[in-house]
């Protein structure tokens, strides 16, 4: 709390080995001590309290509301009375609370009541007025004219009254003071004026004053100088009236007491201001250049508005110094952020810092490790970071090199620069045969995002298969359904995506072509190629019969627009009546004569007819293409390129010429085309894979899944 009137002054309590002692000080915080208790209490015995042992404690809540005093109360225009509430011992209590009173300035103290008391200042401090604090009703109040000295008691309304509150009326000559109440309960609210005008007589003048010097303990330089009030003589009864204020001021000598420990330095028991464990002296010269100057601080500065004069002033004073010159040391490099990663196409802040060095003749080079580097001829210019914007993804070497006339430094950060990843697509084929390797790739957008972990799982298998490769190759060894589910970890994020593949020992494959009518109405959108798969299904079955378990149709990205059919050996969930190679091939042969024939079309909107061809057919099993089988993997890639010249020949001319071509040869096509550039809106898998469950239900819903991400 401060102290009014008495600048530097201040009370405070402070908790010490769980004991809350009132310490006051007279420097602004640089010297405190404990309170002084009375030498005697109210009724003149002697007080034994020894310091520091014993002292006294006070309140120093003010009081929020404006119709109470509070519970300590001090006024400018009485620089040396303090009144307060408090107790006398170790520490301070709720318990044996009185009101005591300083008239001078906190040095000594007086009891004054045994009970808490609101106290109002009236004639500028001349008069004091205190009431109980009570829940009873009241009729008496007490003045004093002498400093608390002594106190008279008056009567100031003939009923007794339930005090609320006591307000003073503002005004330097004031003497009207208003008490706020209630006379019952139920009654109205009272305003009880009493006016002391009546009780002097005259005014005061010059001689009814003496002089009184703030002190502290008997010292009398106080914030670095004397000052004497004028203080009304305690037996003269005479209106003060407007207040002179402090009759001189003088400045003192500095003196050691003046000057408090400068930053970074603290007192020691002997006194003197060392310093601190986590200061270096030598740091003030830090930002400071060969040729001018710095303030040398010798651990001491002169207490705010202390206003000494000469005396140790220049001794402990901070002195200017001609900066030297020094080779830079201790250079860092660090993010704004204190991270080691950045973010893909965003501002990354970098702050080069230097322990000493002359900075202002210093080159500074940065290089940010992607091929681009800056230069910057002293520090200044970078106290807001350097900011970089990385093009690609990795970790790159951030060097920094500092030179000037008396040497060099260098500094290496590594700074690790990734892209969110957005998408995660399980490219795969639709049907494979058993027993026949099966390449899974997790294709990605962005593409390039850093360091990724991936993790597999496939078939029945219930552990799963960690990988720092985005594909791997596997087995299936029985017919039937499997599930293949890779997530992908990038950071914090991880993505999953998860494709059902069927099995069987044999099936047909063909790929199918269409009237380039198709091309102008082709959004390549996974949501039209699903709803054209379906479409181009049902053609099948009413061109050729076919059951419609027997056939799956996928719509493939790109232009123009292609789908791959598979005729796929469908049975019973007895396990019986399963189709031979020969079913279909029987099958395959009709769907191609249909195909050939133009007998399979389809209306895509009225007056819009759209054609289906065949491209050529691929049977299972597949041809292994492993270097043992080098001579037949020849000729089977130059049935390829023959088969690629048909088709492009078919596709121009409008022939529909059927040809036959290998599995394996497919599924590198497919694999090639997963690769490729296509849409965004491509990584998304459209279709629960729950719901796979047997061939048939491939028709209509296993052409959803192969949706190829960027």
């Amino acid at each position: 709390m401060i102290r009014a009137g008495i600048k530097g002054m201040f009370l405070a309590n402070k908790k010490i080995d769980n004991q809350v002692k009132t310490f006051i000080t007279y420097n602004k915080g640089r010297d405190w001590r404990l309170l002084q208790a009375p030498d005697t209490d109210l009724r003149g015995d002697p007080v034994r309290c020894l310091l520091p042992y014993c002292s006294l404690h006070l309140h120093l809540k003010v009081s929020e509301n404006p119709y109470t005093s509070g519970i300590i109360a001090s006024k400018d225009t009485a620089p040396s009375i303090i009144v307060a509430s408090g107790n006398i011992g170790s520490e301070l209590s709720d318990s044996d609370i009185s009101m005591f009173v300083s008239s001078d300035a906190g040095n000594t103290w007086r009891q004054i009541f045994e009970e808490e008391h609101s106290v109002l200042y009236l004639d500028q401090g001349g008069v004091l007025v205190a009431m109980k604090h009570t829940s009873l009703p009241i009729r008496h109040l007490w003045l004093s004219f002498d400093e608390g000295r002594s106190w008279s008691k008056y009567s100031f309304t003939s009923i007794p009254l339930f005090v609320d509150g006591v307000l003073g009326e503002p005004g330097e000559e004031t003497l009207i003071m208003t008490v706020f109440g209630h006379f019952s309960h139920r009654s109205e609210w009272q305003l009880v004026k009493v006016d002391y005008k009546s009780i002097f007589d005259r005014r005061c003048a010059e001689e009814d004053y003496r002089p009184w010097q703030l002190h502290s303990q008997g010292e009398a330089c106080i914030m670095g100088a004397k000052r004497i009030y004028k203080k009304r003589k305690s037996e003269r009864k005479c209106m003060q009236g407007k207040y002179a204020g402090a009759m001189e001021s003088e400045p003192c000598v500095c003196t050691e007491a003046d000057f408090d420990c400068d930053y970074g330095y603290e007192r020691h028991s002997n006194g003197q201001c060392l310093p601190a464990f986590w200061f270096n002296p030598s740091s003030l010269s830090k930002d400071c250049s060969l040729g001018q100057s710095y303030l040398n601080s010798t651990g001491y500065r002169k207490v705010v508005s202390n206003n000494c004069t000469d005396g140790v002033r220049e001794q402990y004073t901070a002195k200017p110094q001609k900066c030297p010159g020094k080779a830079p040391r201790g250079l860092r490099i660090v993010t704004a952020d204190g991270k080691l990663t950045a973010e893909q196409g965003h501002n990354v802040t970098l702050m080069v810092q230097l322990e000493e060095g002359d900075v202002q003749r210093t080159l500074i080079q940065v290089d940010f490790g992607d091929g681009i580097a800056v230069s910057y001829v002293n520090l200044s210019s970078m106290e807001d970071g350097i900011k970089h914007v990385y093009q690609n993804v990795g970790i790159f070497r951030v060097t920094v090199q500092v030179d000037n006339s008396l040497g060099s430094d260098s500094a290496v950060l590594y700074l690790h620069v990734t892209c969110p990843l957005e998408h995660v697509h399980l490219s795969l084929p639709f049907v494979t045969t058993k027993n026949k390797e099966v390449n899974a790739t997790a294709v990605l957008w962005p593409s390039q995002v850093g360091t990724l972990t991936y993790v597999w799982w496939y078939g029945n298998n219930t552990e799963p298969l960690i990988t720092l490769e985005g594909s791997i190759s596997f087995k299936f060894t029985s017919e039937g359904m499997n599930t293949i589910t890779v997530q992908v970890s990038a950071g914090n994020a991880i993505l999953q995506d998860t494709k059902t593949i069927a099995v069987y020992e044999e099936f047909q494959s063909l790929r199918l072509s269409f009237s380039p009518n198709l091309d102008d109405y082709n959004p390549d959108i996974p949501e039209w190629r699903r709803d054209i798969s379906r479409v181009i299904k049902k053609s099948l079955v009413e061109a050729t019969g076919v059951p419609a378990q027997h056939i799956l149709v996928a719509v493939l990205p790109g232009l123009p627009t292609a789908a791959e059919l598979f005729v796929l050996p469908y049975q019973d969930p007895t396990g019986e009546n399963k189709r031979s190679a020969d079913d279909l091939e029987q099958i395959s042969e009709l769907l191609i004569q249909k195909l050939n024939q133009n007998s399979v079309h389809f209306e895509l909107k009225p007056g819009v007819q759209v054609f289906v061809h065949a491209a050529h057919l691929t049977a299972a099993p597949l041809v292994d293409l492993t270097p043992a089988h080098s001579g037949s993997a020849m000729l089977m890639l130059l049935s390829v390129v023959f088969v690629g010249l048909a088709v492009f020949v078919i596709y121009k001319f409008k022939r529909k010429i059927p040809g036959i071509n290998v599995y394996a040869q497919m599924q590198n096509e497919k694999e090639q085309e997963m690769i490729s550039p296509v849409s965004h809106s491509e990584s998304r898998p459209n279709i629960p894979q729950t719901e796979l469950r047997r061939p048939g239900q491939l028709v209509d819903e296993k052409v959803e899944s192969q949706l190829i991400g960027k």
